[in-house]
């Protein structure tokens, strides 16, 4: 499990200063500036660069008819679109920089292709596309949870796609950052799954997700794209996001805003340490016994039914890991989570919350965990402890339903009766 506090925590600023999220933010909670991704995309475009210089068209190029593309760009020309249609240099050049070549990286041992891969790109439409989605992906992610974390992600991807492509893949070379990039996206989808009881909408979540996958889903359809390095690397950022990426469920509570008998159990669900620890096990496994195959000459894509075999069991684990129930039943401390997002307001009486603040969509949350009458009185008897209990200005608590235009079932007034 991640740590609360890491070496990512120096130097950070409030989230509430410039960040909006989904989910309830606690005020002590931070956002980190994100560096590591605008460095990753400088890093990907100068090596671009540098591929195209080497590459040098004009010099090069001997075939007869076709001419190198944009000539005008010199010893930066890039090759005849019958050789590379993505605008970019030509296989030779790509193969000198270190792309992924399955001969050389068995039988040359030359394991550190399975890394220097992923910083080429075939052409200027591959780095565009991938640069974009790292960008619209990446940056959101370190902002929540720091360089280190999406650091290793992404380069643990990397590295995870480039083995899935080498077993399946002998007779091409295999560049880019795609399965580093689908190793963030995974991370986003287990990251929703293991912190889905703190998002207040997450509709918004949701949405944003399937809209990032279906347009990396669409890249995947063209010609020339490794779709082998993009689920590898979906699979390792998958798992790795149940080990890194789990937020503290009430951590951030004051224990002076609960009533007397509730006790904070753990920062932790006990379904994120099942995930995390499962996730590890098979990701540890994973590398395990692909690099044993991979150096030992193995060959997935001449065995069909084994790679059938290998994706089915991995399916029946996977799911075995995602049914792990994300829903409890409500406590005060979950009640007392939601409210702590419209502490500023209970406590000094400002800003005023209003529909769409994070505060209102807490309040919003707190309507959604209220759909039964059990789950109303529950909701109820906490709200009603919050009130007339431990903070003397928690009675600004009963206007929050107004200034949000939500309706939680009960009034929250000093004699309301919750039975």
């Amino acid at each position: 499990m991640a740590a609360v506090e890491d070496v990512e925590s120096r130097g950070a600023k409030n989230r509430g200063d410039s960040y909006s999220s989904s989910y309830v933010v606690p005020d002590r909670d931070t956002q980190w500036t994100s560096w590591l991704i605008p460095l990753v995309v400088v890093a990907n475009v100068a090596m671009f660069i540098v591929a195209m210089y080497i590459n040098n068209c004009p010099k090069h190029y001997s075939g007869v008819g076709d001419k190198c593309v944009a000539r005008f760009f010199g010893r930066f020309s890039f090759q005849p679109l019958a050789e590379n249609p993505l605008l970019g240099p030509s296989a030779s050049t790509l193969e000198k920089l270190g792309a992924l070549e399955w001969t050389k990286v068995v039988h040359g041992h030359q394991g550190w292709r399975l890394i220097s891969c992923i910083w080429l790109h075939a052409g200027v439409v591959h780095l565009v596309i991938n640069m974009f989605c790292l960008v619209f992906i990446g940056i959101r992610l370190e902002q929540q949870f720091g360089f280190v974390r999406i650091g290793v992600i992404y380069l643990l991807s990397g590295f995870g796609g480039s083995v899935l492509s080498a077993l399946f893949i002998q007779k091409y070379i295999s560049v880019g950052a795609s399965g580093a990039l689908f190793g963030l996206l995974g991370a986003m989808l287990s990251e929703l799954i293991t912190n889905w009881t703190i998002y207040t909408n997450k509709a918004a979540a949701v949405f944003t997700l399937l809209f990032v996958v279906i347009i990396n889903l669409a890249v995947g359809i063209l010609p020339h794209v490794d779709n082998f390095a993009h689920i590898g690397g979906f699979v390792t950022g998958f798992l790795l996001g149940f080990v890194l990426l789990p937020r503290p469920q009430f951590g951030w509570i004051e224990r002076r805003n609960l009533p007397a008998d509730v006790r904070v159990k753990s920062k932790y669900k006990g379904y994120q340490y099942v995930l995390g620890l499962v996730s590890l096990g098979l990701l540890v496994a994973g590398f395990a016994v692909g690099l044993v195959m991979l150096f030992r000459g193995g060959q997935m894509g001449s065995d069909t039914s084994r790679a059938v075999m290998v994706i089915g069991v991995f399916t029946l684990l996977l799911w075995w890991v995602v049914r792990v129930p994300t829903a409890g039943a409500i406590d005060c401390a979950t009640v007392g989570a939601l409210i702590s997002a419209c502490s500023s307001f209970v406590t000094y009486g400002t800003p005023d919350p209003f529909p769409g603040s994070p505060c209102c969509e807490a309040v919003a949350s707190l309507n959604n965990l209220a759909d039964t009458s059990d789950s109303r009185q529950t909701v109820c008897m906490c709200v009603m402890g919050l009130v007339t209990t431990y903070n003397p200005n928690a009675t600004a608590v009963a206007t929050l339903p107004g200034f949000c235009g939500v309706s939680l079932g009960f009034t929250i007034e000093p004699n309301t009766d919750c039975s």
